[in-house]
């Protein structure tokens, strides 16, 4: 991919929007234009992320603003969660989580542009300053990446870090859809960043949480029932507390005391990753947990995903072979058309019709050279 865009202007003087009535006539001009947006944050030591700056762009307009203008303005809220209004990010996994605490908010209308350079050709998950200084010619100066964006007054560097997050979105995105548009697949971006918000935001949960601890595959659907029950509290005690998952109690110590199910706190006390201090603070609150969940005996649904047999792996081989070659054909990331989770969860179902999911959108459109060869592959494994 060699360069193709013209450069975009560099912002000499950042502009504010200082009230929350700027903020609303700001919007109320350009919402016929789709609106870039991005945030700064801070999460050091905290659960939650605590925003520290949001900007936003539409067209050539790049404006900055402070989290306590933006909270009061029923107007941002309204356009953020309006899946009408077209917002443009890059890489959003961690904006969307400050939006739903912050915000208590789930966006609508959003298009990933990370996403929709990737199926445009860019090349899978490219960091946003690789990907301008290709297109644009541009070299980003990231040295204000992990500042403070919390203190006050924000340096030149924090500012001109701040507006080049939006500087090129609306470029970008003119880009990425003229590409998508000329390959036959201009929905491709929206379908996925739908895609990539719900699963997000699913295992978001609180109830959903123990799927993340991929390790506990191993344990009985009994001690998997357990091990639910303790995330649950995790994440509950962690949102109570404001503090990261680790410094409560790692994924780790949660499988292992699952997995040997302490009957009295010197029990717990022997058991891998439990440090003392947690057994001192929630030791007799975590074997009532413990007791409570093997009484109730319920069977996670879902159980966590186990990794393939052998004679799965080499069936997963085969299938992906044919879906490469429609990557590759398509110029589009087979990680993208064929996401690892997705394929794997196919050939776990023993259900030649869970090859639907590859055959619809999109992902459809590519594939439909290389089905038919695909449902062979599984008929054979199913025989």
């Amino acid at each position: 991919m060699t360069q193709a865009l013209p450069p975009v202007p560099s912002v000499q003087t950042p502009e504010w929007l200082h009230t929350v009535a700027e903020l609303d006539a700001w919007l109320e001009a350009h919402q016929h234009l789709p609106l870039a947006l991005d945030t700064e944050f801070e999460r050091v030591s905290t659960f939650y992320p605590i925003p520290g700056l949001v900007q936003l762009g539409a067209g050539d307009s790049l404006r900055l603003v402070e989290p306590s203008v933006v909270e009061r303005s029923d107007r941002f809220r309204e356009q953020l969660a309006d899946p009408a209004s077209v917002k443009l990010l890059y890489a959003m996994g961690e904006d969307l989580e400050l939006f739903r605490h912050w915000l208590k908010l789930e966006p609508a209308g959003l298009l990933d542009l990370q996403i929709g350079a990737a199926l445009a050709g860019a090349g899978f998950s490219m960091g946003y300053g690789r990907l301008v200084e290709t297109l644009f010619g541009e070299t980003l100066d990231k040295s204000a990446t992990r500042s403070d964006w919390l203190a006050r007054p924000l340096s030149d560097e924090q500012l001109r870090y701040a507006l080049d997050d939006i500087r090129f979105l609306p470029a970008l995105y003119e880009w990425v859809m003229a590409r998508l548009e000329a390959r036959g697949i201009p929905s491709a971006m929206a379908e996925e960043t739908r895609r990539f918000a719900d699963d997000m935001l699913a295992l978001m949960e609180p109830e959903n949480w123990y799927l993340k601890l991929r390790g506990g595959w191993y344990l009985t659907p009994e001690k998997q029932g357990v091990l639910k029950a303790l995330v649950i509290w995790r994440e509950e005690e962690c949102r109570r507390r404001d503090r990261p998952r680790n410094r409560v109690l790692s994924d780790n110590g949660l499988i292992n005391l699952a997995d040997r199910l302490p009957e009295t706190t010197g029990a717990m006390a022997a058991v891998d990753d439990v440090p003392a201090v947690v057994v001192r603070r929630y030791g007799e609150h975590l074997l009532g947990l413990i007791r409570d969940a093997l009484a109730a005996n319920e069977i996670p649904e879902p159980l966590i995903e186990r990794p393939l047999t052998r004679p799965q792996q080499d069936q997963y081989r085969k299938v992906k072979k044919p879906m490469a070659a429609a990557a590759e054909q398509s110029d589009v990331p087979v990680e993208l058309l064929a996401p690892r989770k997705r394929l794997e969860n196919l050939l776990r179902q023993n259900d030649p019709q869970a090859l639907q999911v590859f055959a619809t959108g999109w992902r459809g459109q590519i594939l439909a050279p290389v089905l038919d060869d695909i449902k062979v592959l599984l008929e054979n494994q199913h025989e």
